[in-house]
């Protein structure tokens, strides 16, 4: 049982508080989620339960895990010092196969990953999340704490983290942004949220499914904004009657004339009931129930004078080796590959990790870029190479310094969730999920035609992704993107193409 309480945990760059007097257990068979957008605390939380020392250089906190509870932790961030090292290296003297928890067994983990001397560089994502979890298993923790396991696996590897995670009997605490993984390991639900525009965290715990608390979640929120608007139509009816009723009784008391002393006395014991009316209406007032609000964003969809039309040859792209490294560094990656898009097809490309879906995406990106007759937009995995991080989100998204476009991008920007201060800071501030939208609101704002995403959904949220989605599935403009999320391919793409040793093959959906 792991049990933390009363935990408050303050950014120390920019004063804000991020956790405010959490508690919470976490009991044998609990497979908790923690969401929330980018830049709540998420990550930050885990870190404060594994070893509040990893927080010391930029939060101040308070609060105590209870008890001795040992906790195996997979981080986020991959150093290059681990990297560099081998499986051997890294498993050093674990006893792997004492392991008690038969179930990573079971799903079959490669067994060269852990006595290979090359880099751990060279693993796949998924080879890299299980040498990881075998070493954390080794070490007998009563609880995982999993960062963002997810992140760079192939659906191959995801079922297995699945299975993995649904199948062993140690209490686990995660976060992730794949919807897919969430609604089919999770029982407790921790929803981290920033409100009034990130002055005031709020964090909800449900015991429940992913998918039971979106639908009671959204039928909360939905009663209460109903009720809060009937209550203030309510309120707009009865204070434009008791204006009206306070108007005439003012207008009589300043016409009345002295020969009637009577009649001013009874206009001015009126005038009192009238104010303590006031009160009681300002009373009501006050316990109004409050609007819902939530840290949902609102993404603008694309413009309607985007339209290309249907068989409008967009792109036939081939290439007879799709190759990767240099000299004795060379490897061919895929042969004879072929690509034909049509308007407005969306098309995704799959595939196992390594197979060089990247690769052959930036080389689509780069012939599409550099064509006249079509508007083409490029989101990279690797932000940094489209975003100048040291540049204002403002700036980045308003080339022309027209007033009006000013305007629209501050706008645009406001309904994404952004505070006024993160449109002014640099854009290496913001966090990955943040970054990812700005890309998509310069792509909107520009009008672009085709859109080349690689991995569009991976760093936002459970709760933003399903908004990204529906503008990109109503997109009328042609998308070519690389994905393992399997919402997107369900939701967005029309057509499923998987790359191999031997080139594209068409996936039938």
């Amino acid at each position: 049982m792991l049990d933390i309480r009363n935990v408050t945990i303050i950014n120390r760059e920019d004063s804000r508080c991020l956790i405010k007097d959490f508690s919470f257990t976490l009991n044998k068979g609990e497979k908790a989620v923690i969401i929330g957008e980018e830049g709540n605390g998420k990550s930050t939380l885990l870190k404060f339960i594994y070893g509040r020392k990893l927080l010391e250089d930029y939060c101040d906190y308070s609060g105590q895990v209870t008890g001795s509870v040992k906790c195996g932790y997979l981080k986020q961030e991959a150093t290059e010092e681990w990297l560099l090292m081998s499986p051997a290296e890294y498993l050093g003297d674990c006893d792997i196969y004492g392991i008690r928890d038969e179930n990573i067994w079971a799903l079959n983990p490669d067994p060269m990953i852990f006595t290979s001397t090359d880099p751990i560089k060279n693993l796949s994502g998924g080879e890299r999340v299980k040498l990881q979890l075998l070493k954390l298993l080794s070490e007998e923790p009563e609880v995982l704490l999993l960062d963002e396991p997810t992140n760079d696996l192939d659906i191959s590897s995801l079922t297995w983290l699945e299975e993995f995670i649904n199948r062993t009997d140690k209490p686990i605490l995660y976060v992730s942004h794949d919807e897919t993984l969430i609604e089919h390991t999770a029982n407790v639900i921790i929803h981290l949220e920033q409100l009034k525009r990130k002055t005031e965290p709020h964090i909800t715990v449900s015991y429940m499914t992913y998918e039971e608390y979106k639908t009671q979640r959204m039928a909360a929120l939905n009663k209460q904004e109903m009720t809060a608007r009937k209550q203030r139509e309510e309120y707009e009816d009865k204070a434009e009657r008791f204006r009206q009723i306070y108007d005439k009784v003012e207008y009589r008391q300043d016409t009345i004339s002295r020969q009637n002393p009577a009649g001013g006395r009874l206009l001015k014991k009126k005038m009192k009931n009238l104010k303590s009316q006031e009160k009681r209406l300002d009373k009501e007032k006050d316990e109004f129930l409050e609007i819902p609000d939530t840290e949902d964003a609102i993404l603008y969809d694309f413009p309607d004078t985007i339209n290309i039309p249907k068989g409008k040859r967009i792109l036939e792209f081939s290439l007879e080796k799709l190759k990767v490294g240099e000299g004795e560094e060379e490897k061919v990656l895929s042969e004879n590959i072929f690509l034909r898009v049509m308007g407005p097809e969306h098309i995704a490309i799959i595939g196992d990790n390594g197979t060089g879906k990247t690769t052959l995406l930036r080389k689509v990106a780069k012939e599409l870029l550099e064509r006249k007759d079509v508007k083409a937009a490029y989101m990279p995995q690797n932000y940094e190479e489209v975003l100048d991080f040291k540049q204002r989100p403002i700036d980045f998204l308003n080339t022309s310094g027209r007033k009006e476009d000013i305007t629209k991008a501050y706008t645009y920007m406001g309904g994404m969730k952004f505070t006024r201060d993160e449109m002014e800071h640099a854009i290496g501030d913001l966090s990955g999920g943040q970054k990812a939208k700005l890309i998509l609101l310069k792509m909107i704002l520009e009008g672009a035609e085709v859109l080349l995403l690689d991995e569009p959904t991976r760093n936002l949220s459970p709760l933003s992704n399903p908004v990204i989605r529906g503008v990109l599935s109503a997109y009328k403009g042609v998308i070519i993107s690389v994905t393992h999320d399997r919402k997107y391919m369900d939701e967005v793409a029309q057509k499923l193409y998987r790359l191999t040793e031997k080139g594209l093959i068409k996936v039938e959906k």
